[in-house]
């Protein structure tokens, strides 16, 4: 059964390994060595000793080596695909947000949950999305301060969120119970200046991904287009920022994947990523990525890249898109 279980996580691989074509030789021999393991499994189960369990175990241990390896080689993604959505839960108002740690380890699968876009301060924690689903808290934490809109974010153990009636961004120790920092993000709008489409105080967007951690929102001095800034995530120091020429009011919701910023065009039928902006080239350029928007009105989407999901708030559902991502293989003669 344990080694049933690893097949089961392995076996997802196949099609993302199929994405790296330019190493297709390797990718078929891993392949061939998956499906000979599961043929071998099979035969296991109807033939109860037919294997030597020590050899098969340490085959399987060396197969998700490679294949781990593998996935180390890959550079950051660029998004080609949205698929979906897998309903998780409802519950809630219209409007919420609700989240998992990128950075937290394989077995801290802890879910924070936050209602509502304002005039609320209790945020509920749950030790895995079984136990989301079902309703049972392990903790709640009072926040000092009332949160605006739906666009905060948790990232190495901290909740990051905007104040209510302000620009300034908090982060709170989800460990101690305190408020880390908090600064004012520069000339950024607010209380529904340049929200999202949908409104409800979505002026400030922070999001988190392979890169670090990020706020999107749009201020007067860029005509109340995007603006995009790179932060500490100690300090809350903006470390760079970058002016897009995309109206934040005309935006339904974003986030960013490997340092490139994704903006919908609504949080209504019909919404599709519609523009991407990279700030590793600084450029940007218009796409056509369809998604489902199943219950009708999105008010909070963002990825997370240790799930490599988007995680969205759907007209009081909690559901889960997949995202697919081409990758470019790093070869040792990379630069």
């Amino acid at each position: 059964q344990e080694l049933k279980e690893k097949m089961d996580e392995l076996l997802p691989l196949i099609p993302v390994l199929e994405q790296y074509k330019t190493d297709a030789k390797l990718i078929t021999q891993f392949k061939e060595e998956i499906r000979n393991l599961s043929a071998v499994l099979t035969g296991i189960q109807e033939e109860i000793g037919a294997y030597d369990y020590e050899e098969l175990h340490q085959r399987v241990l060396s197969l998700e080596t490679r294949l781990r390896d593998c996935m180390k080689k890959l550079t950051c993604g660029k998004l080609m695909k949205i698929t979906g959505p897998i309903t998780v839960k409802i519950s809630g108002t219209r409007f919420g947000a609700w989240m998992t740690d990128p950075l937290a380890s394989e077995k801290n699968n802890r879910v924070w949950y936050m209602d509502s876009y304002t005039n609320n301060k209790i945020v509920r924690e749950y030790k895995s999305i079984a136990d989301f689903v079902s309703g049972a808290e392990s903790r709640t934490y009072n926040l000092p301060f009332k949160w605006a809109g739906t666009n905060h974010v948790v990232y190495n153990g901290s909740l990051y969120f905007n104040k209510y009636q302000s620009n300034i961004i908090i982060k709170y120790s989800f460990d101690t119970g305190r408020v880390l920092a908090q600064r004012s993000l520069e000339y950024a709008g607010f209380h529904n200046v340049y929200p999202y489409t949908w409104g409800g105080f979505s002026d400030i967007d922070l999001m988190a991904d392979e890169i670090g951690l990020w706020a999107v929102y749009a201020t007067n001095q860029n005509a109340g287009n995007i603006v995009i800034s790179q932060l500490n995530q100690d300090t809350l120091e903006v470390l760079k920022s970058w002016s897009t020429g995309y109206p934040k009011r005309s935006a339904g919701e974003s986030f960013m994947i490997c340092g490139t910023l994704y903006v919908t065009n609504s949080h209504l039928t019909g919404a599709k990523v519609y523009y991407s902006y990279s700030t590793k080239t600084s450029t940007y350029e218009y796409t056509d990525i369809p998604f489902h928007n199943q219950y009708f009105h999105i008010s909070m989407l963002d990825y997370n890249a240790r799930d490599r999901a988007l995680y969205a708030w759907n007209n009081g559902h909690q559901v889960l898109f997949n995202v697919t991502l081409f990758h470019v293989i790093k070869t040792e003669d990379d630069t």
